[in-house]
């Protein structure tokens, strides 16, 4: 997948090798990357919101576009760096693992696991709906990691197909937390950046609402919806 300011295949920061872009949204670019050093593959997540950022070609920095971009992308980049600390501290076999946070390029970089498997979106997409059986054995760990997630205080904020990894061994694994980029469109008035339609609840919508763990349940619901009805 090409990505107009995605680091270029081969680059090497930080001990690890870009091999290519996994995806790309408003918020930042992820990374297919190897960790020579012990010969495993990693996802990197980079801070680059496209609405008030882009990188140098010269020097592969990230830059804010106009001086008036500045206090928001230093605002963003906190909460991302926030996000990170707690996610660290995440261990749980449905939640995908956080290594480390690093800040290079004028921006700052999250080093997770790598999950091997097809999004729930793809699953969708080729058959359309789930059993009952196959519901079943995904949603029960999903609730339980996302419990683990609540109970640090803190929520997911983007539960959708398309960032639930379904395993070889059919176990999921909920990846791409939110919680950083929610903060950030609401920072930056930027809610067409963060918000799923159809998945995100009315509180996503609004910056003045309050958002909880029923802001989780709810997208969990929608989720689950899709699965049954295909839509």
């Amino acid at each position: 997948m090409a990505h107009l300011h995605a680091l270029p295949t081969g680059h090497e920061l930080h001990g690890y090798r870009i091999e290519r872009v996994l995806g790309a949204g408003g918020f930042g670019i992820t990374y297919l990357a190897s960790e020579p050093m012990i010969g495993r593959h990693v996802a990197i997540k980079e801070f680059l919101p496209g609405s008030i950022a882009a990188r140098d070609a010269g020097t592969l920095a990230v830059r804010p576009l106009l001086p008036a971009d500045e206090e928001t992308f230093r605002w963003g980049l906190k909460r991302f760096r926030n996000e990170a600390r707690t996610l660290v501290s995440f261990r749980h076999p449905n939640i995908v693992q956080v290594y480390r946070f690093f800040e290079a390029n004028g921006t700052a970089y999250l080093v997770m696991a790598y999950e091997k498997g097809a999004s729930l979106a793809e699953i969708l997409k080729a058959q359309r709906t789930l059993s009952e059986a196959e519901l079943s054995a995904l949603l029960d760990p999903l609730l339980d990691g996302i419990a683990r997630v609540h109970a640090a205080g803190f929520l997911h904020r983007d539960i959708k197909p398309a960032n639930i990894v379904v395993r070889a061994d059919g176990s999921p694994a909920l990846i791409d937390f939110g919680a950083a980029r929610q903060s950030f469109g609401e920072k930056s008035h930027s809610s067409r950046a963060i918000v799923s339609p159809g998945y995100a609840p009315f509180e996503q919508y609004a910056s003045s609402a309050e958002q909880g763990p029923w802001t989780d349940l709810y997208a969990l619901g929608a989720t689950l919806y899709c699965c049954v009805t295909g839509t």
